[in-house]
């Protein structure tokens, strides 16, 4: 299962809450952290550190997730998947740490961009988180504000490379539309279903 949606749309949140319930519910379930599907930083930041179309084509290995995650979850895989293939903190590649699913698990992994191109065909299920802009903008700076070194670099670097990624994403790949559900997530107290 991907859970979609704009930087700030509390798409781990979410996650983690959903994973939560089904293993309360007696369903196996297992949430990946998108942070272990980013490039190396050389790759990450090769069209420059505030650029929307770096930040869109080269912050997540997609490449790695389709291939040693949702392959082998998928019909005829093996089941055996990586549980990332990057390091944040290290900048190191990881090639060894891998899970098995069980019968019947469910495996949520929560990241932005995930039904672009080919790799939309290889979801069991998709569901997109609608925030407005405005909200996932303010959640995406109050978050890092202290990483990017303070409010006012923050709301920068979102305008200018995080926030701008998503609207490209938004007006090539249409996932909303694309999305099996639709969840408006405006308030995540009182998420309202939209589609599905």
């Amino acid at each position: 299962m991907g859970l979609d949606g704009r930087c700030g749309s509390g798409k781990t949140t979410l996650a983690r809450e959903l994973v939560a319930r089904l293993r309360q519910d007696g369903v196996p379930a297992t949430h990946l952290d998108s942070d272990g599907f980013h490039h190396v930083r050389a790759v990450r930041y090769r069209q420059g550190r505030d650029s929307a179309r770096g930040y869109y084509d080269d912050a997540y290995d997609l490449g790695a997730l389709a291939d040693r995650v949702l392959g082998p979850l998928g019909p005829g895989g093996s089941g055996v998947y990586a549980t990332r293939v990057h390091d944040m903190a290290t900048d190191a590649v990881i090639t060894d740490e891998t899970a098995t699913a069980g019968p019947g698990e469910v495996v949520v992994l929560d990241c932005t961009f995930l039904q672009r191109g080919a790799l939309r065909e290889l979801w069991d299920v998709v569901v997109w988180l609608e925030v407005p802009r405005e909200v996932a903008l303010a959640r995406g700076i109050a978050r890092d504000a202290a990483a990017l070194g303070g409010e006012d670099a923050a709301r920068a670097a979102y305008e200018s490379r995080y926030m701008a990624a998503c609207d490209l994403y938004l007006a090539e790949e249409r996932p909303a539309e694309r999305a099996d559900i639709v969840v408006d997530h405006a308030d995540p107290e009182r998420p309202v279903l939209l589609r599905g």
